[in-house]
């Protein structure tokens, strides 16, 4: 650690898990229900993929895991204004459980590449793996859930891919964005890790 830098105060980045649990709730709002299984298109993977690219893994995955209590207990803040933990059970429970680790292993990535001068590479790669980690718990937990064949889940998420690749785009811009309004966020989340 830089002896000359001062530590993350608790306060900051609690107001920080906070404030990126907020987002993913505003964002699952904007939902539209999409197939026979109703799992909608939001901008949910959207605000996890920034939260976890924008804080850093340990905060992004924070963030999200509030995100999922906030829910579990039964606050609206899921897809379609939905809470409680009939959702984290239902068919969309891969998707949502899967949130934190997508958090940690997109914020993991940018910094890892970032340290070697790879920022844009990590923050796109970062991006990527977490959409796809998303996916990975998603459907086969859908299939489960839903009594799908594996098959049939994973052909009904195809709808999803185009959206998910510009949500990933707009995430990877957002980061960015997020990086160049607050240049002091890029430099706690070094520390936080250092």
């Amino acid at each position: 650690m830089d002896r000359t830098s001062t530590p993350v105060p608790a306060a900051t980045t609690l107001a920080l898990v906070a404030t990126g649990a907020a987002l993913v709730a505003v964002c699952s709002q904007l939902a539209v229900p999409v197939g026979s299984v109703g799992v909608p298109v939001t901008l949910q993977t959207f605000a996890v993929l920034l939260v976890g690219l924008a804080l850093g893994p340990v905060r992004g995955a924070a963030a999200l895991g509030l995100y999922l209590l906030v829910g579990a207990v039964g606050f609206p803040v899921f897809a379609l204004g939905s809470g409680g933990l009939g959702v984290i059970t239902g068919p969309t429970a891969g998707y949502l459980l899967s949130f934190p680790l997508a958090a940690f292993a997109a914020g993991a990535v940018r910094q890892s590449l970032a340290r070697m001068r790879w920022s844009a590479v990590g923050t796109v790669a970062g991006a990527l793996l977490g959409i796809v980690l998303v996916y990975a718990f998603g459907i086969p937990v859908l299939a489960w859930r839903a009594d799908l064949a594996i098959g049939t889940a994973a052909a009904s998420n195809v709808v999803f891919i185009l959206p998910e690749l510009a949500k990933v785009i707009l995430a990877v811009a957002g980061a960015f964005a997020v990086q160049r309004a607050f240049p002091v966020l890029a430099a706690r989340r070094r520390l936080a890790t250092s």
